[in-house]
């Protein structure tokens, strides 16, 4: 087994929280991340209404007016997912799984009332992420072994408290963007996966920081009812870096090069209600729309030809814009602890004729569930979240482009969250 992460970084306010960087699973509607919190996990990431802890920088950061004074909130989701792949290639299919491999999106966040009115807040989280790895000899190598896009947010906001009812936040999204790509190239231009006699390795990376911005808005008219909505704009990446090429001896061309592409991430707008049917439990149901029609291509640009006539390759991707709803249920059993659990329903963005093996995915269901302990100004919350990913029977051979006639089958993950919040 495999462990995927990045680099540990802490942040000092009274206390050290450390956490590792990681990518989300490809297996995911598209490749955004929602795992704001453990407290959002276990409710199905409902709380863009109640908006009333640190993860409210993620969900909705115009709900950060309800939390007085100092706080402070850092954890991880650990995900360990999998799906197999059939591909049919001259009358005969092969099964391959993904390799097995942990995945740690980390989330870091604190909340400071300066005045009456006034909220400061800063959030680290990652906002989209991908990894998909096979064995680098597997029938659809031509497309994809691995894929990794990892990426990590500073979102610094400030949040206004208009009235007693009505709270407003806008903020900035600076966010590191990483792309790691790997293929193999059939140098006979055959892409016949039965032969590697003329396989090319190639190893495409780079890495950007892009900017983008958010606002939300927070409204909670009386105690057993409240209203949320946030928007996060989409962020251009233009990334540069390199390609490098392990090829046989009697290939020519393909010599290591600098490359560069553009990606545009897409923007989403969340929307909550809650109620509360009673003081001690409340519900809330969410709907977050995802703009995925602006990842409209791929676009890789060699710096020197690859090949003679080749210094750019395009691969159309056409998604569209996708919802994701979800119920999110909490009970305060005790002073001490609350109970959560939620079910969400994700939209894939990619239809039949453009699905690859990026992400080989398809529509997907969240089962989630977990407590939350409160011990005076601590507060450690836990989750765990099962994926059902919906199988896709019928994914139509793009040989040019490295896909075989396949479907994804048996997809899932299992998601384990932690956080730990202090109230100063």
């Amino acid at each position: 087994m495999k462990v995927r992460r990045f680099n540990s970084l802490g942040l000092v306010v009274g206390f050290v929280v450390a956490f590792l960087v990681g990518a989300q699973v490809c297996y995911g509607a598209g490749f955004a991340l929602y795992e704001g919190s453990a407290r959002g996990n276990a409710l199905g990431g409902t709380l863009v209404a109640r908006a009333d802890d640190p993860s409210a920088l993620f969900y909705n950061p115009a709900g950060i007016t309800q939390l007085p004074g100092l706080q402070v909130m850092g954890g991880a989701t650990f995900i360990i997912p999998g799906t197999d792949v059939k591909t049919t290639n001259t009358g005969e299919t092969l099964k391959t799984s993904t390799e097995t491999n942990i995945w740690v999106p980390p989330h870091l966040y604190a909340t400071y009332q300066f005045s009456q009115s006034l909220w400061f807040g800063l959030g680290i989280f990652g906002q989209f992420g991908l990894g998909t790895e096979f064995d680098e000899n597997w029938p659809g190598r031509y497309n994809s072994y691995n894929a990794q896009i990892k990426t990590l947010t500073f979102n610094p906001n400030v949040a206004f408290k208009v009235t007693d009812e009505l709270s407003l936040a806008a903020g900035i999204d600076f966010m590191w963007f990483d792309l790691l790509l790997e293929q193999k190239i059939d140098a006979s231009g055959q892409n016949n996966p039965d032969t590697s006699t003329f396989d090319v390795d190639q190893s495409l990376s780079g890495d950007t920081i892009g900017v983008g911005f958010n606002f939300g808005a927070h409204y909670k008219p009386c105690d057993w009812l409240a209203f949320g909505i946030s928007y996060r704009s989409w962020v251009k990446q233009n990334v540069d870096g390199s390609a490098e090429f392990k090829k046989p001896s009697f290939v020519p061309y393909f010599d290591n090069t600098d490359a560069s592409g553009t990606v545009t991430l897409p923007d989403s707008v969340f929307m909550g209600v809650m109620f509360k049917p009673w003081e001690r439990f409340s519900v809330e149901i969410d709907g977050i729309w995802t703009r995925w029609s602006n990842y409209d291509q791929l676009t890789i640009s060699y710096e020197n030809e690859i090949v003679p006539g080749l210094d750019e390759v395009t691969r159309v991707k056409d998604w569209h814009d996708t919802w994701r709803t979800a119920i999110g249920f909490e009970y305060k059993a005790l002073d001490w602890l609350d109970l959560r659990a939620g079910y969400t329903f994700d939209q894939s963005p990619i239809d039949e004729e453009h699905a690859d093996y990026l992400v080989p995915a398809n529509d997907r269901h969240l089962f989630s569930a977990g407590p939350g302990f409160h011990f005076g100004k601590w507060t450690v919350d836990l989750s765990y979240t099962y994926i059902w990913i919906v199988d896709r029977d019928e994914v139509p051979a793009r040989l040019s482009e490295g896909v075989l006639e396949s479907s994804f089958e048996d997809g899932f993950a299992h998601l384990m969250g932690l956080s730990v919040s202090y109230r100063f």
